[in-house]
């Protein structure tokens, strides 16, 4: 079996430098889940035992200019005095499932000359076509509203322009009506005992640990998943699938699969190399074996050129000859 040696190489130890991120990154979303789900339960514990106690005063829980008290929130309060229909604010982009829609916010100046941010309820409406003007009128005259306590959203969406907003803060909204108003505001309930008319309640908030804690343990399991794989290549390493071995250490017992592939292409080329080779002789030695043949067609098909001894004209002039030498023979004594 080879060494552990490979994992000092640079891929090795930058794949493990990898892995260690990312196990570090899942480990801190988990926790970062957890201690949402456990910020999820302080705030579930506040809001049942506010549900649980009598309405105050509004005097006693906000005071103009400062922030709600994390123990205040969703708390139960009580305001008597008139609403400025005049000042109403339209809180935009408030979807309610899957219709958009606004929060009509209208300030109500108490008694003792305070003034309470009462956002009354939301209705149905295109986020940028709705006003003041065409939202269900508020009650004229004295009237006692009971709520829950809220407190000031933050950020660019808080800017008032013209009425509108996106979120309701009380240091936003203030300043835009010229009055001193209170810090945070209220989620009307009642108003002298009856809902809003025209509005739909404000949602309440849901009273579960939402998924925070089966996010955190996916987190961390993809962090787990993450060693269990950097272990599993190591070990597959190992066994010699991927690398030969290092320093070139033999293995006795077990041959080398990668070698062994590669003499067998090797063997498998040269063979291929030999028939190509081998059938290019042999069509070779058939092309030369029949430009023979035909040569020797043509020269058994070819006459040939008649002798001296059998010309015409050489036989003529024999028999003249003879003739003439007969009569020579024929005259002498």
């Amino acid at each position: 079996m080879r060494s552990w040696r490979f994992l000092l190489s640079r891929r090795w130890l930058l794949f493990g430098a990898v892995v260690v991120l990312l196990c570090y990154g899942a480990w801190w979303l988990g926790q970062w889940q957890f201690h949402r789900l456990d910020e999820r339960k302080a705030s579930n514990a506040v809001v049942r035992a506010n549900e649980d106690r009598a309405p105050s005063p509004v005097g006693e829980v906000l005071a103009p200019g400062r922030g709600v008290a994390e123990d205040d929130e969703w708390r139960q309060v009580i305001a008597t005095g008139t609403y400025d229909a005049d000042n109403t604010v339209i809180v935009r982009y408030r979807t309610r499932d899957g219709q958009s829609g606004i929060d009509v916010v209208v300030p109500l100046r108490t008694s003792d000359g305070s003034t309470l941010l009462v956002d009354r309820g939301w209705m149905a409406s295109d986020n940028e076509g709705a006003g003041p003007d065409d939202v269900p009128a508020a009650p004229t005259g004295e009237v006692t509203v009971e709520g829950w306590v809220r407190a000031d959203a933050t950020g660019d969406s808080t800017a008032v322009n013209g009425h509108s907003t996106r979120a309701i803060s009380s240091a936003q909204i203030g300043p835009a009506i010229g009055t001193e108003v209170y810090g945070g505001f209220v989620v009307l309930e009642s108003e002298d005992g009856e809902p809003a008319a025209g509005l739909e309640p404000v949602e309440l908030p849901e009273l579960n640990n939402g998924p925070h804690f089966f996010y955190g343990l996916q987190w961390w399991f993809f962090g787990v998943f993450a060693v269990f794989g950097f272990g599993y290549l190591a070990w597959d390493e190992r066994r010699g699938h991927r690398t030969q071995p290092a320093d070139g250490e033999a293995a006795a017992d077990e041959p080398d699969p990668t070698e062994g592939e590669r003499k067998r292409k090797r063997a498998a080329k040269s063979a291929q190399k030999q028939k190509v080779k081998a059938a290019y002789q042999r069509a070779y030695a058939a092309e030369r074996a029949a430009r023979e043949a035909r040569r020797d067609a043509q020269q058994a098909t070819t006459p040939a050129a008649p002798s001296a001894g059998d010309r015409p004209g050489s036989h003529a002039a024999d028999q003249g000859t003879s003739t003439a030498t007969g009569s020579s023979s024929s005259d002498t004594p």
